[in-house]
């Protein structure tokens, strides 16, 4: 089994390809469609990089495997879906509960709140295979409740979970988020796999100007992870992620992204006009007279 990475520097995302290199079976994780904001203009550049990879390696493409509803880019899972048309978006099954809570934050009133977008949703420690490639779905909430990290021989995918040691662990003030449940999710589930075991992560930011990295063991996680190792307790993490996810902004695209990744990567259906929108929630907090 191989692991092909890309790397979006605008959103700072990982996206991978786990592949067979004999059977040439694969799964995708994690994948980006290119958005730019200001215009509304959606690319598919990073599309189709992995396109690229894919004929030049002649992989069969089994899945899209999402770590959670993203909210910092676009999945690019429907435009895979429309060149695969057997490939499978799958996520964990908590994203129900993701998609309750934001059907009713952007009124979203044709969003369906039963995973019904996604072909596959795993319950936690599911096994499924995807051809030769044997995969576990290890249940990591707490970034937000939907998270899964997904294991595979050896190596396990980790999304928001667990970075790089020098940069730590993904916030988890978003609704339903929770440091508690992030703390046991990495302390019973991630911390408890042999420390040889390869971790992949979802993002790299880059600390203090380093180059990009996108591996590293769970071994180091447990002795180096700079916000929570072996020796952390539980307060202690408690206390540091909440009092650091009450100074962060909100993600560049959390308003665009959650909109499209909780409805499985689709857009949404065009107006009248054939024109296709999200919405922008305001939060109105003028001292002055009505706005």
């Amino acid at each position: 089994m191989k692991v092909q990475h890309f790397f979006d520097p605008a959103t700072f995302t990982l996206t991978y390809i786990v592949f067979d290199e004999t059977t040439k079976d694969s799964v995708i994780i994690d994948p980006v469609l290119d958005f730019d904001q200001a215009s509304g203009k959606i690319e598919d550049y990073s599309v189709s990089m992995l396109l690229d990879f894919i004929k030049k390696e002649d992989l069969k493409v089994h899945a899209v495997l999402e770590t959670h509803a993203h909210a910092d880019h676009l999945s690019s899972s429907q435009i895979l879906k429309q060149i695969f048309p057997d490939l499978k978006i799958a996520i964990g099954e908590r994203i129900k509960i993701v998609q309750e809570v934001f059907k009713t934050h952007f009124n979203i009133e044709y969003l369906k709140t039963d995973a019904s977008q996604f072909d596959l949703v795993f319950k936690d420690f599911q096994e499924i295979n995807f051809g030769s490639l044997s995969m576990k779905a290890l249940p990591t909430p707490g970034h937000t409740p939907a998270c899964m990290s997904y294991l595979f021989d050896g190596v396990v995918f980790t999304g928001d979970a667990v970075f790089m040691p020098d940069y730590g662990t993904g916030r988890c003030d978003f609704p339903k988020g929770s440091a508690k449940d992030l703390f046991h999710s990495i302390k019973n589930q991630l911390f408890t796999l042999p420390n040889e075991t390869r971790v992949f992560v979802g993002h790299d930011y880059q600390p203090n100007g380093r180059q990009m990295q996108f591996e590293t063991t769970i071994g180091e996680c447990k002795s180096a992870n700079i916000q929570l190792n072996e020796r952390t307790t539980e307060l202690e993490y408690i206390h540091f992620r909440e009092t650091r996810d009450r100074t962060l902004s909100a993600p560049r695209l959390l308003l665009p992204s959650i909109q499209i990744n909780i409805d499985a990567g689709k857009i949404p259906p065009a107006d009248s006009n054939g024109t296709s929108y999200l919405k922008l929630p305001l939060s109105i907090a003028s001292k002055n007279a009505k706005l």
